[in-house]
Parts: C-alpha cells; sequence; structure tokens
C-alpha cells in the first residue's frame, strides 16, 4: 500500500464504516481526475463520504441540494448588474469548489442537471459567451437515490458517461450499524477529522499516478474487454473509448495506491465494474442484471499472461 495514501484510508474508514472497497475507489477516482456517482437509498452515508473526503485532503467544500426547482445559474452562477458600476458582474456559482457534493442530483430536471456537463468534462463553465476556469482539482461526488423513487429523473447517458465510477454503499454491517445506533455516527467521528495532505501533495500524486506504465498487453486485454461489451446482445450498446480512456486512468490510480508504479490484470479487473455498469445499458430482453452480465464478461475474456 502507498505510504502516502495509507493513513488516508484509515482515516475514511473511520467514518465511513465498514465499507472499504468503496472507500479505496472513492480515493481512486480522486487520483485519476474523474468524477465520481453513488447510488443508494436516503441514509446510507453518500454525504458523508463526501464531506469526510474533503476534510481529509483539505480541499475546498461546497454541497449542491438538487431539488425540482433548481435553476442552472443557482448552480454555475450569474451576471448580476452593480449599478454603481454600471455594468454586469459575474458571481460564481458554488461549483467554483475543489470538491462539489451534487446531492441527489436525479432529483433536479435535465435542464439543471445539464449544468454540470461542461464543468465535468472541461473543467470550465460558459456563461452568456464568457468561459471561467474551475479550480484545480476539480472533483465531483454526485449522489442519486434509486430510479423507482418519486420524483426522479433518469440521468441522460451524456451525463453518466462523465462519471469515472459508480459505486453503491449499502446496508452496514449488523454490528457496525449497532455502533451507529449508539450515537457513534459518521457526522460525530467526522468532527475530529484533520487535513491529511496539502494541496501541492495532492497534486503530485495525480503527476504520478500519470506515469505508472501500462504494457501492450493490458492496453489489449481493456480493448478485449471493450469489444466484449460492444458484441453483447444483452447491452444496447457497448463502451465508448472514452470509457476505455477511464478504465486504463482508474487501473494507473489503483495500482499507484497499492504502492506499484506499473498496472497488472487485477487493477484492471478491480476498477472495471464500477468504470462500466452505468455505462451500459441493458436491453429489454435480457434476464440478467448489468453486474451479473459484467461479471460473467470479466470471467470469460482471456487474462494476459
Amino acid at each position: 500500500m502507498n505510504s502516502s495514501i495509507l493513513p488516508v484510508l484509515e482515516q475514511l474508514n473511520k467514518v465511513v464504516l465498514g465499507k472499504p472497497l468503496q472507500v479505496k475507489l472513492t480515493v481512486v477516482c480522486l487520483l485519476a481526475r474523474g468524477h465520481l456517482l453513488i447510488e443508494d437509498l436516503p441514509g446510507m452515508g453518500k454525504t458523508t463520504l463526501g464531506q469526510a473526503m474533503a476534510k481529509v485532503f483539505g480541499l475546498d467544500f461546497q454541497r449542491i441540494q438538487f431539488t425540482s426547482d433548481i435553476l442552472p445559474a443557482d448552480i454555475v452562477g450569474a451576471n448580476i448588474f452593480d449599478r454603481e458600476k454600471s455594468a454586469f458582474e459575474f458571481h460564481p456559482g458554488p461549483v467554483f469548489s475543489q470538491l462539489v457534493l451534487a446531492d441527489e442530483i436525479n432529483r433536479a430536471t435535465p435542464k439543471a442537471q445539464s449544468a454540470l456537463l461542461e464543468a465535468m468534462e472541461e473543467k470550465q463553465v460558459t456563461v452568456e459567451g464568457q468561459t471561467y476556469p474551475l479550480p484545480t482539482p476539480f472533483f465531483v461526488i454526485a449522489t442519486q437515490n434509486p430510479t423507482h423513487q418519486i420524483g426522479t429523473y433518469p440521468l441522460p447517458e451524456s451525463q453518466l458517461d462523465r462519471f469515472l465510477f459508480k459505486i453503491n454503499l449499502g446496508y452496514p454491517d449488523p454490528e457496525l450499524e449497532k455502533v451507529l445506533l449508539k450515537g457513534e455516527s459518521g457526522r460525530t467521528r467526522m468532527v475530529k477529522l484533520e487535513p491529511m495532505l496539502d494541496l501541492d501533495t495532492l497534486l503530485e500524486l495525480q503527476r504520478k499516478v500519470d506515469k505508472v506504465t501500462v504494457t501492450e498487453h493490458l492496453l489489449q486485454y481493456v480493448m478485449e474487454l471493450i469489444q466484449a461489451t460492444r458484441r453483447s446482445p444483452d447491452f444496447a450498446h457497448g463502451l465508448s473509448p472514452r470509457a476505455g480512456l477511464s478504465i486504463i486512468s482508474a487501473a494507473k490510480a489503483w495500482a499507484f495506491v497499492d504502492g506499484r508504479d506499473y498496472v497488472l490484470p487485477d487493477d484492471i479487473q478491480q476498477v472495471f465494474v464500477a468504470s462500466a455498469r452505468h455505462r451500459l445499458q441493458l436491453v429489454k430482453t435480457s434476464s440478467s442484471s448489468t453486474l451479473e452480465l459484467i461479471e460473467e464478461l470479466m470471467k470469460t475474456t482471456p487474462v494476459p499472461a
């Protein structure tokens, strides 16, 4: 395990109890310069994880509560007329932060959701023809409720494709849930969290992730996995080239967190489900779940020696 990241993971796991894989994927997502989508029922600790990430990494933090009446200007900002200057002046919205928690993103209308498209892809926003750069790093953690719940709007494919990972937290282990019921909640533990890394260190870690090597054999392995999704009759369409780039970036970050400067097949397998599941849509005739099909696909795709 990377000596710089291990203390971070230890602190986060003290706040988000019993979810070491999800915590590790969240850290990997940040190091890979991606964005994270967390889907689960209310009250599972989604918001707590986002707030804990901001505190441990020492990042500027803003939480945006998405509702059915939120407008794009409430997210990116707007030009407001200044009477003293007799001119319009841009007032940045909450998206101008290093870590943005887009809470319950699928409770907003598609028009409001689209306000994040340019921000997540280009690290900038455009308002009335003027472009404004966002802070570095820029990391979005979006939470959404299951789409069968009342008052939700499904995220379009273009929005889903902006997320590097999609994860679920799920119910806690009964013994750990008992700890929460005693009053030792994640929010209580978060008060004690201190920044473990400064900004320069985080940016340097991201640069080191970029230098992690991937052999031609492993690039071909990723290509085989992508092609398998495109050939599958169970998916409406296969993974895009952007998804392939995301898998490579995520595998590099996973290898780096594990203390290596090179990628192994296991690194690709560890990040593949979280990278692919939200990008693949089932056809109506499929009798299996997306997760089952992805796992079967990995089993049947030869692993390079």
